[in-house]
């Protein structure tokens, strides 16, 4: 048998390895000597591309080698066409790792800076950074096919190959200026030394040192960095001049863990932890959320077509555990997933965790027995009426054992309930029969407490202080007309809302109001007749009118125990605006016709239930009469009677104390001032009467105005709750 001759195949292996090397070593030494040139030729073509796509002029005083993969730069500008200058550096010096350049990726090294300056302006509309939101498309681009995962994983990986392994970082200096802010930072200094970072950050000129330290090893997909100041918490002013919002902790860590791609998902493994964060906004709350201690471990996880927050994710606030998971997906439609839960929780440790100053009514509660808490919303954003919704706080033995910093038991008692008004106090009502004007729930007329129930919340007896269709169907209205439109209130909550809570309009009072019924309901703090009997007894029925004693003598001269079916739907029907309740009326006391329907819809829907009688004349409506002394203020307005309404008197005991809106007072005579056109052309004074008359036209004009505005929203009012009706299934 024939043997190979192995000999002659190591002699061919090695003619082509030294084949190989020579290659390599021409071409590197050609490449070397060739190398300044090839700097030079980037640079320009780098310098042709800032100034066609983002009309950037870039200057490099020098630039060289230094080394084998190192290059010094010395005296960049960038300044933009017709702007302030962007950027100087006076010495920059960078290399790059070789084996991942052959690759065709460009690694950095070693990185060395020295006396730079970035300076963003936005002043009068312009800006010298517009060129960041106004990239150049190249039109010869197609569309990347590429999913989300592969573009995050990329995304990354040009991010840490960016991070050098070495930095050297002397006198960087980042400003900030716009019309009214002016923020410095300075970098006196920043390291990394084989993986490990510190630097010192001054913020404008000594008012707080920050410093930025941990570990980075980008190589390994690592990053664990944490930011602090000295002596003080991390402030950033930019946001509360330019947003109202106050932001600050005492230290934040941040960990990148681990990274995994595969064909169809990328896997970012990050946490984050924050000491001691403070958050105040006027929208969110009305003092300062403090959160002490926390943290989350947040799993990425990119698809295709979608972005998640898996739900092996972990959010930690001192002792409770909140497991969340939510999805966006923009393909084929847009839609979102949202799901909240947590396991068995003491319920003490549930409400010892809220961060101080989000429920400021339930600091110091004390409770017993076990909470669990469930949540899930999935919107299609091409189909949002058939959201779904689900939320709920599941029990076991819980019981309160001690109310907190506000008594939710005082409802049970005698009690001074004060009304605000913008802000403001209005004169306090003892709720209590020592007030002339309490009206116990049995000497309520029936037809008035069934009218509010099913204008207000028909299942108000049955349910557990929420209505979950009707949040559902909140969740829809405001998401199509992008605010917040629809509320879903029960009378549970409204009760809530008036008794203990400011009227602030914040995202903290929502949810403060949702816990509190939520306590009151399922801790059997009050029993529904009592609930029922304070909200008639405290709710706002006109200009300074609460309680329902106040509203059946004031409109109809009646005790509220003699309110027939008419009256009471029409006290019923003002619940949502009582300020435009007077509005409702005709100048002889008679109600508009339009509201005949709302008349129809709500004695149907009352019949229906069997709380009153069929009724083909529209349940009352032509029977309902405003009291005397009011229907002056609806009479038609001629010379006659605006004359006397220019004397109106807000001590008139018939009154409201209120001037009726859009009527001018005739101005005192050291008031009177020629109009603009008598200054500027001589023109003389008008007489008593001529202003008397155009004083008259004018409260006419407004006061029409008024009432035409008050039929639009009086209109609007009936549309939308004869849509909630049509929702709930009770039309």
């Amino acid at each position: 048998m024939h043997r190979p001759d192995f000999r002659k195949y190591l002699r061919i292996a090695g003619i082509v390895a030294g084949a190989l090397l020579l290659i390599l070593i021409v071409g590197g030494f050609v490449a070397y000597s060739k190398r300044e040139a090839l700097l030079q030729k980037a640079i320009y073509k780098a310098k042709a591309k800032a100034k066609r796509d983002y009309n950037l002029d870039v200057k490099i005083g020098t630039a060289k080698f230094t080394g084998l993969s190192t290059v010094a730069f010395n005296n960049i500008t960038v300044v933009p066409e017709q702007r302030d200058s962007l950027v100087r550096i006076n010495n920059f010096e960078i290399s790059v790792k070789l084996m991942p350049l052959i690759a065709g990726d460009i690694k950095l090294a070693d990185v060395k800076l020295k006396d730079g300056y970035l300076n963003l302006i936005d002043k009068k509309g312009q800006r010298n950074f517009d060129f960041l939101f106004h990239r150049k498309r190249d039109s010869t681009k197609t569309k990347s096919s590429s999913g989300l995962n592969e573009l995050v994983d990329n995304l990354i990986n040009q991010v840490l190959y960016k991070i050098p392994e070495n930095l050297d970082l002397q006198n960087f200096k980042m400003s900030f200026e716009d019309d009214s802010t002016h923020i410095n930072l300075l970098a006196k200094s920043a390291k990394i030394d084989d993986g490990d970072l510190m630097s010192t950050i001054d913020v404008n000129d000594n008012e707080s040192i920050w410093h930025f330290a941990g570990k980075l090893h980008p190589g390994d997909k690592e990053i664990d960095v944490k930011l602090y100041a000295e002596g003080k918490k991390v402030e950033f002013p930019l946001l509360e001049k330019k947003f109202k919002l106050k932001f600050n902790f005492d230290t934040l860590t941040t960990r990148l863990n681990k990274v995994e791609a595969s064909d169809d998902q990328t896997q970012v493994y990050t946490y984050l932890a924050v000491k001691n964060m403070l958050v105040n906004h006027p929208a969110l709350s009305d003092t300062d959320v403090v959160v002490p201690d926390g943290s989350i471990d947040a799993n990425l996880f990119v698809g295709d077509r979608y972005v998640s927050l898996d739900s092996s994710s972990v959010i930690h606030v001192k002792k409770l555990d909140i497991h969340p998971y939510i999805k966006y997906q923009i393909r084929p439609v847009k839609a979102y997933t949202v799901k909240i839960h947590t396991d068995w929780q003491d319920a003490q440790n549930f409400f010892d965790s809220f961060p101080k100053g989000l429920f400021e009514s339930l600091e110091g509660i004390e409770v017993a027995g076990q909470l669990r808490y469930n949540a899930h919303l999935y919107l299609n954003t091409t189909d949002p009426d058939n959201v779904q919704f689900e939320s709920g706080l599941a029990k076991k033995d819980f019981r309160i054992l001690k109310f907190g910093k506000v008594d939710l038991g005082r409802l049970n008692r005698e009690f001074v309930y004060t009304p605000y008004e913008r802000g403001k106090p209005m004169p306090p009502r003892n709720i209590s029969p020592a007030n002339s004007n309490y009206t116990p729930l049995h000497s309520i007329s029936p037809d008035l407490r069934n009218a509010v129930m099913t204008a207000e919340d028909p299942s108000f007896y049955t349910n557990k202080g929420f209505v979950q269709e009707s949040l559902r169907k909140s969740i829809a209205e405001d998401f199509k007309e992008k605010r917040f439109k629809r509320g879903g209130s029960t009378i549970s909550m409204q009760l809530v809302k008036n008794a203990f809570l400011s009227r602030q309009k914040t995202l903290t009072r929502k949810f403060e109001e949702i816990l509190i019924v939520w306590l009151i309901v399922n801790g059997d703090v009050m029993t529904k007749d009592r609930m029922l009997e304070v909200y008639l007894n405290i709710i706002e029925w006109g200009r300074n009118i609460y309680g329902i004693g106040e509203a059946a003598r004031y409109y109809f001269a009646k005790h509220p125990s003699e309110l027939n079916i008419g009256e009471s739907i029409y006290l019923a029907s003002i619940v949502p605006n009582p300020k435009n309740g007077l509005y409702a009326f005709e100048p002889d006391g008679s109600l508009r016709y339009r509201l005949h329907g709302y008349f129809r819809l709500i004695g149907n829907l009352m019949a229906r239930r069997g709380l009153t009688q069929p009724d083909s004349s529209a349940y009352g409506f032509y029977n309902v009469r405003l009291r005397e002394g009011l229907r002056q203020k609806m009479a038609p307005i001629d010379t006659a009677v605006a004359d006397s309404l220019l004397q109106h008197n807000p001590d008139d005991p018939d009154g409201d104390g209120m001037i009726m809106p859009g009527v001018v007072e005739e101005p005192k005579d050291d008031e009177k001032r020629p109009g603009f056109f008598q200054r500027l052309f001589g023109g003389g004074k008008k007489d008593s009467t001529d202003r008397k008359k155009e004083a008259i036209q004018d409260s006419i004009d407004a006061v029409k105005k008024r009432e035409k505005e008050a039929d639009r929203e009086r209109k609007r009012l009936e549309k939308e709750r004869r849509k909630e009706l049509r929702e709930r299934g009770l039309m």
